[in-house]
């Protein structure tokens, strides 16, 4: 435990394979249990400096190494550790890592960009709870062409499922007549399972690519496909800032 948050002494004691937490809870109404040699209760909470002691014994929590990793993921892949079915899942491009690291959210398989990976619960709760309103930049090929009223329709959001989506920020980054088709910037704060194709789907658009390529205040860059790389400590802090898009902060 190298986090200096509280956290429920139960917790602290499975953590470090004393006890599950309920039989933790059990030794600590037993009277079993110390904290900075006082008798502990339900409720009391540590941090890694304190002294914890069960039965006269000291109980020092193992040191864990945390890992913030950002993968490329190329499409047909899924954003799964394992799959019953034997399709080709993420855990195959970051079996190198060196320790067990899990994808915090999601792509589909047929979408690609920045997935982050961690062994950091607490961190990957942040990352992924609605009330941090963390935003996704996308890079989303369309097909035909598009309108103004349909981008007022994603912008203003759109009813799937029986909900309406949250407002969304789009910019046409390019048109190609010839093509038929249009590049899109979107940016959004939720991670509804292919939330942005059926947004596109609602409107008459055809997704014909879509990448994912920031996440709160970090971006992708040249980062190759199927390659992933550590995260410096500046951008693990900001994955939880919110962006400035063309000078406006969202």
């Amino acid at each position: 435990m190298d986090k200096k948050e509280p956290i429920r002494l139960q917790k602290f004691l499975s953590l470090c394979g004393v006890a599950s937490r309920r039989k933790a809870e059990e030794l600590i109404l037993q009277g079993k249990v110390k904290i900075n040699g006082k008798p502990a209760i339900l409720g009391d909470k540590v941090t890694d400096k304190d002294k914890v002691f069960v039965n006269g014994k000291r109980i020092v929590a193992p040191r864990t190494k945390y890992r913030y990793i950002m993968l490329h993921k190329p499409r047909g892949f899924i954003t799964t550790m394992s799959d019953e079915k034997g399709r080709k899942c993420v855990a195959e491009l970051v079996r190198d890592v060196g320790e067990r690291v899990y994808p915090v959210g999601r792509l589909d398989k047929d979408s690609e960009g920045m997935l982050i990976f961690t062994n950091d619960g607490e961190f990957a709760n942040k990352i992924m709870h609605p009330r941090n309103s963390i935003y996704k930049i996308y890079r989303v090929t369309v097909r035909p062409s598009i309108t103004e009223e349909q981008i007022e329709k994603l912008e203003t959001g759109i009813e799937i499922d029986g909900r309406k989506t949250a407002p969304a920020i789009v910019h046409v980054l390019a048109q190609d007549k010839e093509q038929n088709r249009v590049v899109l910037e979107m940016i959004l704060h939720e991670g509804k399972n292919r939330e942005i194709r059926k947004m596109c789907e609602a409107v008459g658009l055809e997704v014909a690519r879509l990448k994912r390529t920031q996440i709160g205040g970090v971006k992708m860059g040249m980062l190759k496909q199927g390659a992933w790389r550590d995260l410096t400590e500046k951008e693990v802090k900001n994955l939880l800032a919110n962006p400035i898009v063309n000078g406006r902060t969202i």
